[in-house]
């Protein structure tokens, strides 16, 4: 692509995020029936700024053993809770998909131990952390959700992805550069970030071993491979044939009406055990896709046996056999091109969180393409303010009465005094805060002496009670993922500690308590 087609092609692909169109059935995937109450409600309160206007609504979650279904199986599972659930309103999903409809699945399980301790605030909720946007949900504006912007941006898809069944994760948006090619040429396929085949040397210097990669031949049939070298891609490849492309997947795949169906028709037994584990790149893209051997090989360095992983092998190799003969016609596996200029904005981590919420504030394309794509139209919409804004900065939704905001995004904030630099406040309610290089998430505090953070500080405060809140610290250059069971910044419990202590909590009601805490404080401010 030329670049003024790449720059047409971002700018289309924001314009169609705008909720106008979208996904006949939304189904999202949590991890408890709190979660799902919640989602259920949320999504249909902001219908037509996140689902397309008159979307059905279907939020289910995964009681599964302990390690979970993996996404291969836990998007099956998900599918049929969903078909039950829709049931009990009067539709057939399986007839409307297989009719025409277009539908699509969110996962948005897991812990989010690496955005520690912003999950933990909402009460475990991950895909309810919020960024710097505003919506109205039952005519209150509040902030916009992760999910709710990984629903407006994948909506794009779905006019092209008509009879067929659309899989997103819940913590990544991204724009595609490659415009919105449409699917059905293949039963299954995947986004990726396609470029052409790169010599060892380019591999290197793109770092393509820390990616899982997708791989197109001539044909336009594709297969995967995981973080490998460029050696070891060559060698599981070699039996594929000519490639003429390469690029990092980005996970996101979709599939046809019947290969879905006879996915779920062939895994009933799991479906209904509720212990095994399988995921979509290895179980099923990768089991369809590489040689006997390859997938061996892939599998052992896993921790496979070759006993286990071919008798998975020759399952679906039987499957994929009987299933392209009974449905032809189309190609088993294809990938769907993002582009290799695509923006991808990752909320997984706690500096990623920051850096792209931030990004809101750059004067590039990309900083005007994501103001467009969270509809900021006004850096200080909706807000009072006295004291001192700079020209850069983002206020929405809040009541400043004094201070300096500099080079910083302010979002449902309502502070007496703030002396802030290179910050990023989501829902806070204090007398005075002072900080610089600050995350504040979910604060609410009522002290004389305010809120005084030293640089780098991360604050997330959680509210389980009308009466229990609890006060969680940490520090943009620490990850969750590793401190996890440790007490770090001096917090009293640890991260891990705050996910059990939530375990119970019914997000509904603590964040009903939370606005309610919030609203006592700001009216003594």
């Amino acid at each position: 692509f030329a670049m003024s087609d790449v720059s047409k092609n971002l700018a289309d692909a924001i314009e169609s995020m705008d909720g106008s169109v979208g996904f006949d059935a939304v189904i999202v995937c949590t991890s408890n029936l709190g979660q799902e109450n919640f989602w259920q409600a949320r999504l249909e309160a902001t219908s037509g700024q996140a689902a397309r206007k008159g979307a059905l609504i279907l939020a289910v979650h995964e009681d599964w053993g302990k390690d979970g279904a993996g996404n291969g199986l836990g998007t099956l599972y998900a599918y049929t809770k969903a078909v039950a659930k829709a049931k009990a309103t009067g539709v057939d999903l399986d007839a409307q998909l297989k009719a025409g409809w277009s539908v699509a699945i969110y996962h948005t399980a897991g812990k989010g131990t690496r955005l520690a301790p912003l999950p933990g605030s909402e009460n475990n909720n991950k895909p309810g952390v919020k960024l710097s946007s505003i919506v109205v949900a039952n005519g209150e504006t509040t902030e916009l959700t992760i999910l709710e912007a990984v629903i407006r941006q994948t909506n794009s898809y779905a006019p092209y992805r008509k009879g067929r069944c659309s899989v997103f994760w819940g913590d990544q948006i991204f724009i595609p550069s490659a415009g919105t090619p449409p699917s059905g040429a293949h039963h299954a396929d995947i986004l990726a970030c396609l470029g052409e085949m790169p010599t060892e040397q380019e591999w290197s210097e793109r770092g393509l071993e820390k990616y899982g990669l997708i791989a197109v031949g001539e044909s336009g049939e594709a297969t995967q491979v995981e973080k490998v070298t460029y050696a070891t891609a060559m060698s599981l490849l070699s039996s594929f044939g000519t490639v003429k492309s390469v690029g990092p997947s980005l996970g996101s795949f979709s599939i046809s009406a019947a290969l879905l169906l006879e996915l779920v028709s062939e895994f009933a037994s799991e479906l209904q055990g509720k212990e095994a584990k399988l995921d979509s790149d290895p179980h099923f893209w990768m089991a369809f896709t590489l040689s006997a051997d390859a997938y061996g090989t892939v599998m052992q360095s896993k921790g496979v046996s070759p006993t286990e992983s071919g008798a998975h092998y020759n399952r679906m190799s039987a499957f994929k056999s009987r299933f392209l003969a009974a449905n032809p016609g189309a190609g088993m596996f294809g990938c769907i091109n993002a582009g290799t200029s695509s923006y991808w904005w990752d909320y997984g981590m706690l500096k990623l969180f920051f850096k792209n919420n931030m990004l809101a504030l750059e004067d590039s394309a990309e900083g005007d393409a994501l103001r467009k794509f969270l509809h900021i139209q006004d850096r200080k919409a909706g807000s009072t303010i006295s004291g001192s804004v700079d020209d850069t900065s983002l206020v929405l939704s809040s009541t400043i009465k004094g201070g300096s905001i500099h080079s910083s995004v302010c979002t449902s904030v309502c502070v007496g005094s703030v002396d802030i630099d290179n910050c990023l406040l989501v829902n806070v309610t204090a007398k005075s805060v002072k900080a610089k290089n600050c995350i504040l998430y979910n604060v609410i505090d009522d002290s004389e002496e305010g809120i005084q953070l030293s640089d780098g500080m991360v604050r997330a405060d959680v509210v389980t009670s009308q009466s229990d809140k609890l006060t969680i610290k940490s520090a943009m250059d620490i990850d969750g993922g590793k401190v996890w069971k440790e007490k770090v910044a001096g917090n009293s419990h640890s991260f891990e500690e705050v996910y059990l202590m939530n375990g119970e909590v019914d997000v509904t009601g603590a964040q009903a308590n939370r606005c309610l805490l919030s609203k006592q404080v700001a009216s003594n401010i």
